[in-house]
């Protein structure tokens, strides 16, 4: 058997041209430490404030504290399969939720992802989890009384219906 030098330039060139030239570059940290649903993790340098990461095992979690040598991260699920020295990425996403009607009567997780079985959900619209809440006059007043159906509670402490504070007494 002669090994033919033409053969071996074909096939190089062969394999140059089917080359995926695709990369994808993504940012990926350590896990330090973790416990009671928070890990730290360094090496995510250029993570924001809510921004999702995920661990291994398809574990989400949320950048929270940012802090100069390392990142304070929500685990959102148990932590009990991460472990130091774990391998987390970045997602470049900030954590949002779907709103709208098609979200009224359904169950949801803390990301809004359904866990009732009825399929996704029908929203085209989405907002941050972490946004600021109007302030008082901005919401709508206590325009009813709210019954608890117990005469002790509702005679001594007054209790409103709305979006304002309701203080009295």
């Amino acid at each position: 058997m002669k090994i033919r030098a033409e053969e071996i330039s074909n096939i190089i060139q062969q394999q140059v041209e089917n080359f995926d030239k695709k990369a994808i570059k993504s940012e990926v940290g350590t896990v330090l430490e973790v416990g009671d649903g928070i890990a730290r993790v360094y090496g995510l340098d250029n993570v924001q404030a809510g921004e999702l990461v995920e661990f291994p095992g398809n574990i989400t979690g949320m950048a929270l504290n940012l802090e100069e040598d390392n990142v304070g991260v929500v685990i959102f699920g148990s932590d009990r399969t991460i472990k130091e020295g774990d391998e987390v990425k970045r997602t470049e996403r900030i954590a949002e939720i779907p709103v709208g009607e098609g979200l009224l009567g359904r169950v949801v997780d803390p990301l809004g992802v359904p866990i009732d079985g009825k399929g996704p959900i029908a929203s085209t619209e989405t907002r941050l989890i972490e946004t600021i809440a109007p302030g008082i006059v901005d919401r709508k007043s206590v325009h009813e009384p709210m019954q608890t159906g117990l005469k002790a509670i509702d005679s001594m402490v007054p209790i409103g219906r709305g979006q304002r504070e309701l203080i009295i007494g």
